[in-house]
């Protein structure tokens, strides 16, 4: 269905060809009606507010959501597994379920990035795709959650997202657990420390820095070669 190639494409990192195909895209929505008319309703003005924005200000706003921290990641098994052993086992899971159903994952993409599991979807019968959604479905509701309280009009593709899944869930309580997050504690585990060069070494540190320069040294000097011998009367009268 390529209602999910739509989703996909909103999800993406914002380019001028996204603004190009708003009314291909719009009119997909209106085609298949796999939602109702206020969700296809919402899609539509996302769709025109990202084709309508300053290219500046369409990445900078992309950026911060999902390349600003774990709460809103796109990649569905950090939210699963963050970091940890288990997440690369279901990784590899998923790589075989793509192949198995005939899609073949680009060396430079992860698997568990959400527009590149809709394009899989798209590509699957609906009712196997609803429910391939289903799974994700609590991931789904809590991002769209924290979209909401962030008042970014990306949330209506979370909310479209979870009503293709048909699921039961508790919105009340997703909702509840949104708002009594800390965002910036969420986070903060994803912040870079700053490089500050005023600081002391270690004594390792310093060991270490010893040993680099003692390196650097010994190949500059083989570098520009012997020095030269200078030759003195005493070498002259010799003979």
């Amino acid at each position: 269905m390529l209602t999910f190639k739509v989703l996909s494409a909103l999800l993406l990192y914002p380019t001028r060809a996204l603004a190009e195909a708003r009314e291909e895209m719009s009119a997909i929505v209106e085609r298949e009606a796999l939602v109702n008319a206020s969700l296809r309703a919402g899609l539509r003005r996302l769709i025109d507010a990202r084709a309508d924005a300053g290219p500046l200000e369409a990445e900078a706003e992309y950026v911060s959501l999902f390349d600003g921290g774990k709460s809103l990641s796109l990649h569905l098994f950090e939210h699963v597994h963050g970091d940890s052993r288990e997440r690369g086992a279901a990784m590899s899971d998923l790589i075989e379920q793509y192949r198995s159903r005939g899609l073949e994952v680009a060396a430079d993409e992860l698997p568990d990035f959400l527009p590149l599991f809709l394009e899989f979807l798209s590509l699957q019968p609906l009712e196997d795709a609803r429910a391939m959604l289903a799974e994700v479905a609590d991931i789904l509701a809590l991002m769209q959650a924290r979209l909401a309280q962030r008042s970014s009009g990306y949330a209506v593709v979370f909310r479209v997202l979870c009503a293709l899944a048909r699921t039961q869930l508790d919105i009340a309580a997703v909702a509840s657990q949104a708002a009594s997050e800390a965002p910036v504690d969420l986070d903060k585990e994803w912040e870079e420390a700053p490089v500050r060069f005023d600081l002391p070494l270690s004594a390792d540190a310093a060991a270490e820095c010893g040993i680099a320069s003692a390196m650097v040294q010994r190949m500059e000097r083989e570098i520009a070669g012997p020095a030269p011998v200078e030759r003195d009367g005493v070498g002259r009268g010799s003979r």
